[in-house]
Parts: C-alpha cells; sequence; structure tokens
C-alpha cells in the first residue's frame, strides 16, 4: 500500500504554474529522490505536499484519505514532516527547545532527544546552546531532530546539503543512512545528483514543473538523469538516424 499518493497535482506562484500535473506514488519505507535545476519545482512541490503551499488542482493522498485542503499543522499530525530548505531555527532558542517543539505535534512514537542525539552525536555537547550560534552542520541536525521529534510517518527533506562543506554533508548523510533503512518514508529534494543517486529508491527528475524521467535509482544511469535533467531528452527524443 502506497503512503503518500499524488494525484495530478498542480501549484502555482501567481500566474506561474510552478508544479505541473506531478503525480506519483511512495511507498512505506521508500526514499524517493526528486531532482533537478534551479527552478524546477522541486521545493514547491514539497512545500505544496507538507500544506505550507496551496495547491492549486490535483489530490494528495495518505493512507488513502485526501489531505489536500488540511493546514500544515493538521498534515504534521497526520505524520507529515518536513524539514524546510536554509532550516528555518529558532535562533533565539536552544538545540533542545528547538527539539521540543517538534514534540508538541503530539504524536506517539518512538523518537525523544536522547534518540536524537544518538543519530546527530555533535547535538550532545550542543544541547543548551542557542542554535543561532550553531554550525551550519549542527543546524541541519537539529533542523532534521525537530521534524523527526514530531514522530513522522513521512519525511520530507528539501537541500539538506545546502550551504554545507563536503565534509560536514558527508556527516549528515552518514547520520541520515540508519534512519534511511529502518522504514522510515522519505522524500528528499537534493541537487547533489551523485549523492541523490546513491542514498533513493526511485529518482523523479522535474524540468519546468513537470516529471520529466522516474524510474528505480539502480536501473537508471547518470546520464539519462542529467540529460533529462537540462531538458536534453526533448532533443534526443526528436532526433532521427539516416
Amino acid at each position: 500500500m502506497s503512503v503518500f499518493s499524488v494525484e495530478n497535482l498542480t501549484a502555482r506562484h501567481g500566474l506561474l504554474e510552478a508544479v505541473r500535473g506531478v503525480s506519483f506514488t511512495v511507498k512505506k519505507g521508500e526514499t524517493l529522490a526528486l531532482v533537478g535545476a534551479n527552478g524546477a519545482g522541486k521545493t514547491t512541490l514539497l512545500r505544496t505536499l507538507a500544506g505550507a503551499h496551496a495547491a492549486s488542482s490535483g489530490r494528495i493522498m495518505l493512507d488513502g484519505n485526501d489531505v489536500t485542503g488540511l493546514p500544515a499543522y493538521k498534515r504534521v499530525r497526520r505524520g507529515v514532516a518536513l524539514v524546510p530548505e536554509g532550516r528555518r531555527m529558532f535562533a533565539s532558542m536552544t538545540v533542545t527547545e528547538n527539539l521540543k517543539l517538534g514534540a508538541m505535534a503530539g504524536r506517539k512514537g518512538e523518537w525523544s532527544i536522547e534518540r536524537i542525539v544518538e543519530i546527530f552525536p555533535n547535538l550532545k555537547s550542543r544541547l543548551d546552546h542557542k542554535t543561532g550560534h550553531l554550525s551550519g552542520g549542527e543546524q541541519q541536525a537539529t533542523a532534521i531532530g525537530r521534524a523527526l521529534m514530531t514522530n513522522p510517518d513521512i519525511l520530507l527533506l528539501d537541500e539538506v546539503s545546502l550551504g554545507l562543506s563536503p565534509l560536514v554533508v558527508d556527516r549528515v548523510y552518514a547520520s541520515l543512512s540508519g534512519l534511511m533503512t529502518s522504514g522510515t518514508t522519505i522524500v528528499l529534494v537534493e541537487q547533489d545528483l551523485s549523492r541523490a543517486m546513491g542514498v533513493a529508491d526511485r529518482v523523479i527528475c522535474l524540468l519546468e514543473g513537470r516529471s520529466v524521467l522516474e524510474g528505480a535509482a539502480k536501473e537508471l544511469t547518470r546520464d539519462q538523469v542529467t540529460d533529462a535533467y537540462f531538458g536534453l531528452h526533448r532533443a534526443n527524443s526528436g532526433r532521427t538516424t539516416a
């Protein structure tokens, strides 16, 4: 049974259609990577799934229930958590206080501050520090931890490597590896193509708001995804041989 089902979803910014008729399903425990160039509609799609951006048309189904019209906080209570691009920390609050905000969703589950620290040991000595004084990697770990504290069924991760050094990105993904194999359903937006294809079960490439390529990560080549990423698949599909 699919956990998430997106049916012909469209989302706009004014007159601009940022997401155009996108459809896909995500099964329980699956990691789906959404890739594409800047402006492809990835972040708008993720925000629409989370309820932070209104859908113009189409449906978002969660365990067979239509949640398209639900506001973000009600989707959190249904088990959908977003780690937004740019982390969005409450800078004047401590790491512990930020993590406890996630627990206010009131969903029962196994996530606790102790378990967050097990996954992100770099936070252990920083729990009483204000997040505005943390490094980028520590802030990202806190943002992911805050989302996990809601005990989500589906975790939406938007550009977790954005603005981080390659070494810190390696550490963040190493920490996430256990989560990705634990049965948590993840939808990941990532511009680092190699990174996305390395951790995902399936990949969807967006171009100008549309899904132009979808498949199992292990069955797609980097060249196929790169061509779709830049729209070269259109030119290739129109070529004829003599």
